[in-house]
């Protein structure tokens, strides 16, 4: 045996021994990992529906071959780019305001000398996230009703007139980025705050011995330190960018802002579900998987040439 294949087959001997010294660890990933082949990985057979005139009688094996016809309806069809447009600009809205926004509070929150302050900060802004969107956007409209609104009512003190927020197109579209970045604002910044407490208290301290300030310390010292953890975060939002949040938007929907704010998601489920046009629902819903696929594939290697972290 070559010296290359012992060291190989030592390597090999010594990770199965990692193995098995973790065997019980291991066990315990079992119900996870049926629960992802169950619900993640065997639904994952009926994307043939795109390519099938699929008829529930019928069933999906026994429905006609079709080829690409679903997917010819979908570019040259009326309907789906102005929704295509609508979710990505909603979604790269959400992007370029909303992912700074947990870092920025994460940034604001480590430079708090309260601890009860700061604690008490953390549960406000938590709190959102444990909401569904059902009652958030109740709660939304509420805020921003035009009859008795308190957005409104603030509005009407300064002399202005009142606004229909969610029914404004002009309007629509930052009620719901705004409204998304404070339902995750808090919750997204729990990655960021772990991240900062495990960075190394002895740069902090080599820092005050210098005389650095606070601004100082976050730029030379927090911010490096978040670069690898701000990169992951940042390919897994691309990666989200076409998932265009269907609770909230079909929620806060309605037929005044419909060309501004109907995406794919609430489109799939007026064509799919009430429609009943199972085949293009599900090759709208594959497009919308490979864009996603691409953009964090994309995203990821150049992560990895710029910064040199990446998932992979």
């Amino acid at each position: 045996m070559s010296r290359k294949a012992k060291v190989l087959t030592g390597k090999n001997h010594s990770i199965w021994n990692e193995y098995k010294k973790c065997k019980y660890l291991f066990l315990l990933l079992i119900p996870v990992i049926v629960y992802f082949f169950i619900f993640h990985y065997l639904p994952m057979y009926g994307v043939i529906i795109a390519f099938k005139d699929f008829s529930p009688l019928k069933g999906i094996i026994r429905s006609d071959w079709i080829g690409l016809k679903h997917f010819r309806k979908l570019f040259s069809g009326m309907y789906f780019l102005p929704v295509l447009r609508n979710t990505l600009i909603i979604s790269f809205s959400k992007l370029l305001f909303g992912f700074p926004a947990p870092i920025i509070l994460c940034l604001v929150l480590n430079e708090v000398k309260s601890l009860r302050f700061k604690k008490a900060v953390q549960t406000v802004s938590y709190l959102p996230h444990f909401i569904g969107w059902v009652v958030l956007a109740g709660i939304v409209k509420e805020v921003f009703s035009p009859s008795h609104g308190l957005v409104n009512y603030i509005i009407q003190l300064f002399g202005g007139n009142p606004i229909f927020f969610v029914g404004s197109k002009q309007w629509f579209r930052p009620v719901i980025v705004g409204s998304s970045i404070w339902r995750n604002i808090g919750w997204d910044s729990i990655v960021y705050m772990a991240a900062i407490a495990g960075i190394d208290s002895q740069l902090y301290e080599a820092a005050d011995l210098d005389g650095a300030g606070r601004m100082q310390k976050i730029r030379y010292i927090t911010l490096p330190s978040l670069i690898p953890t701000i990169v992951i975060m940042f390919i897994f939002a691309v990666g989200g960018v076409m998932a265009d949040d269907f609770d909230q938007i079909y929620n806060m929907l309605n037929a005044q802002v419909m060309d501004v704010g109907d995406v794919i998601g609430t489109y799939t489920y007026r064509v799919g579900l009430q429609q009943m046009d199972y085949g293009y629902a599900t090759a709208v819903g594959l497009f919308k998987n490979v864009i996603s696929l691409v953009l964090v594939t994309l995203c990821n290697k150049l992560s990895k040439t710029l910064s040199g972290s990446s998932l992979w």
